[in-house]
């Protein structure tokens, strides 16, 4: 038997109940694909590529349950190509060879092969010279799927003959609408709530919220409970776009600016439990670090940054240790919104005056008519002084001896605000002798 006699994809399975709803959910044509439009859109290269027949080779990145298996079938059955997929975990050199021995006398007979590999970062680096001849004769077009980085997993050559085209995850209106397609399958009636709820969860991913669906509805009705059974937690009162979102948002940052670390650690877990994203909260932990600690605490914005990059690095669960230590670390800290009052102050006065020139000694006199205008003239070099404090003005005649910045005595600004108050000092004396 030929493999491509077995090959999945090729023509529309029967609906068949005793395969799982993600399964017999899957579309059959291109335009019934949900999300990335950015790729997939009128005129996009992806969607421009298929509907002129120019496909090459792709690797397609993108986290679980956006579609990717899917979209490489519907690429294959719209372009005319055989489809083959081929899993990395399951497979080796040997299996590749017949593999491609398949496809090249497919193509003697005019027939073009789409070899769907999945989980193509799996394969090592013997594997993956395997394809390169094969692609480089046209054997085979190959569509490689990917949750990793391609630039750190796929070996250079492979990648340099392909196209890499970056998945996103699904919208929550995105998987609203697949939940609401299976509904018509399943002969079920839901809440938009309960669809919300289920959307929610599933963070982006497809065959996730399908999973649920299908888990929740196995007794034949979908209830509230039913999805708190599937998903096996409380479902939290929750809308990522709506006045919960900004409610408990505003709670966690109100929780933090007062020094309150159980608060704090409660709210970040209600927003954790409810599938917030979590490169929100990080965003949301640095604003925190800036806006009420500020120089109280200067490392709180390395802290929260710090914070930011762990969860990218290291994504749900591992991440979320990450968010509860540096809400702690925020909590904890001496607060301050000088430096944040500070650029207000200096906004307000930028807003409500004419635009002062730049004072004559500190603009660059780079030519010679700039220098005979006076540009430059009488500034003075702070490494010139022994204690590196110079009595010039830097801002403009009209607004000189203006103070936007007033440290408090939190922190280490107590000793930011000794620091200004001796260079002030100095300065008066150089000033007046």
């Amino acid at each position: 038997m030929s493999l491509f006699e077995a090959a999945p994809g090729l023509e529309p399975e029967p609906d068949d109940a005793q395969r799982p709803l993600a399964e017999r959910m899957r579309p059959q044509r291109l335009e019934d694909f949900a999300g990335q439009e950015h790729i997939l859109g009128p005129g996009k290269p992806l969607r421009l590529q298929i509907e002129n027949d120019r496909l090459t080779s792709l690797i397609l990145w993108g986290p679980p349950g956006v579609g990717k298996t899917t979209l490489a079938m519907l690429i294959a059955r719209t372009t005319r190509c055989q489809f083959v997929k081929f899993s990395a975990v399951l497979s080796g050199i040997k299996e590749i060879k017949a593999v491609m021995a398949d496809a090249e006398r497919a193509r003697r007979m005019g027939l073009r092969t789409v070899l769907f590999i999945d989980e193509i970062h799996r394969f090592n680096k013997a594997q993956q010279d395997a394809f390169l001849p094969y692609v480089e004769k046209g054997d085979i077009i190959l569509i490689g799927a990917t949750t990793e980085n391609p630039s750190f997993e796929v070996i250079s050559a492979l990648l340099s003959r392909a196209r890499v085209y970056t998945l996103k995850p699904l919208t929550s209106e995105q998987i609203v609408g697949l939940l609401k397609r299976a509904l018509v399958v399943l002969g079920l009636p839901a809440s938009d709530e309960l669809l919300d709820q289920i959307a929610l969860y599933a963070d982006g991913d497809a065959r996730t919220a399908y999973n649920v669906l299908e888990l929740a509805s196995a007794g034949g009705t979908l209830t509230s409970d039913s999805v708190e059974a599937a998903i096996q937690r409380k479902m939290l009162l929750y809308d990522k776009a709506g006045e919960e979102h900004f409610n408990l948002i505003s709670a966690l940052h109100k929780s933090v600016r007062s020094s309150d670390p159980d608060a704090s650690l409660y709210w970040l877990a209600r927003m954790l439990e409810a599938g917030e994203d979590r490169l929100y909260i990080a965003r949301r932990l640095v604003r925190m670090a800036i806006e009420d600690i500020g120089l109280a605490d200067p490392r709180a914005v390395e802290q929260a940054i710090a914070c930011m990059q762990t969860v990218h690095f290291l994504g749900v669960p591992e991440g979320d240790q990450a968010l509860a230590q540096a809400a702690l670390y925020l909590a904890a800290a001496p607060k301050s919104d000088a430096a944040y009052q500070a650029l207000n102050a200096a906004r307000e006065t930028v807003e409500s005056r004419p635009a002062d020139p730049v004072p004559l000694q500190i603009r660059n006199a780079p030519t010679r008519l700039m220098k005979d205008l006076g540009y430059s003239e009488g500034y003075q070099h702070a490494h010139n002084f022994d204690d590196a404090i110079t009595p010039m003005e830097c801002l403009p005649d009209a607004l000189a001896g203006t103070r936007f910045y007033h440290p408090t005595q939190r922190g280490l600004e107590a000793k930011i605000a000794e620091r200004l108050a001796s260079i002030r000092e100095a300065v008066a004396r150089k000033r007046s002798g």
